[in-house]
């Protein structure tokens, strides 16, 4: 195996798994700037890959290639209502937002694996028909080396993730409503003084946390385990909160952070047929993202700033 060929693989692994990453990170990226801890984005992600693969799995016929697409969307539909729950109980009732998010990330799977034994009769889903393939962009995939490693055989929607980061990022810093978003999550009283209704802002926040969240859930069942069980999702959510943190809660810091973990994730996949990792054990390759993400967290946690007012529940007349 060259030098190409190892490198291709290694881009392609990393950004099936980064991309769930990507979007959930930063979905929790824009909670946090609004104010508003949210430890549940593991539930979030298992809501929408709940969601994700039941509408593939009833509309594959109907809407054939561009199920996988449409069912995204609907599990960031369906999990934008769901998050309405962590952020009544955050905003309005004035909940510890850990303890809320814990409850989230409790009652997630248990609420889908339930509803998976309702509609199907047994604790998993089949096998989706659809599901992200393999991409090669035309013309790009053609350059030499470079085309091969980039742009063959690859993801596209992991390309979508990458651009959608940047998307966010102007979106956070450069609009008008990334400021109102910002400000609130820094100092919500200021933010009340000239006009912004903070709480408005704080639910816009948890919803677009919801949202991506359950996009994230969708696109990791919908391109790794291509059904629904209570094990779909079990870390990915964790891992895409230290990525946020790691990433200093800005979306493409949060980006390259997920592409970081989706390496390290890729390689208990594709170590095997590595030259160097050939003879590592799989178990330590297993263990490596969540050793990492331990790790990364208690290096870069002292360090890293959060919004001034994370996590803290706002009262007007005060």
């Amino acid at each position: 195996m060259n030098i190409v060929t190892i490198l291709s693989l290694l881009m392609s692994s990393m950004l099936i798994y980064a991309t769930p990453l990507i979007f959930t990170s930063i979905g929790g990226t824009f909670s946090e700037r609004a104010g508003v801890v949210n430890v549940g984005l593991e539930g979030i992600m298992v809501i929408g890959a709940f969601s994700g693969i039941v509408f593939n799995l009833e509309f594959v016929d109907l809407f054939g290639a561009a199920t996988p697409w449409l069912a995204v969307l609907v599990g960031g539909v369906i999990r934008l209502i769901f998050s309405l729950i962590h952020a009544v109980a955050t905003i309005n009732f004035r909940a510890d937002h850990i303890v809320s998010g814990t409850v989230l990330n409790l009652m997630a799977p248990s609420l889908a694996v339930f509803l998976v034994k309702v509609i199907y009769g047994k604790g998993q889903t089949d096998n989706i028909q659809a599901s992200f393939g393999k991409f090669d962009f035309p013309i790009l995939s053609d350059i030499p080396v470079i085309g091969t490693i980039l742009f063959k055989n690859t993801t596209l929607i992991g390309y979508v993730a990458v651009a959608f980061s940047f998307l966010a990022w102007f979106v956070l810093y450069k609009t008008r409503f990334g400021l109102r978003l910002r400000s609130v999550g820094e100092h919500p009283q200021a933010a009340d003084t000239l006009g912004i209704n903070v709480y408005l802002m704080k639910y816009y926040g948890v919803m677009i946390s919801g949202f991506l969240g359950g996009m994230g859930g969708a696109i990791y069942a919908q391109s790794i385990s291509v059904n629904f069980a209570v094990t779909t999702i079990l870390g990915p959510g964790f891992i895409s909160l230290a990525a946020m943190i790691f990433g200093k809660w800005n979306p493409v810091g949060a980006m390259l952070s997920s592409l970081f973990f989706g390496l390290s994730q890729s390689l208990a996949v594709i170590g095997s047929q590595l030259p160097l990792l050939a003879n590592i054990p799989t178990v330590y390759l297993q263990i490596a993202p969540y050793l990492l993400t331990i790790i990364i967290l208690a290096a870069f946690f002292g360090q890293a700033v959060a919004p001034k007012a994370d996590g803290v529940n706002y009262i007007k007349s005060k």
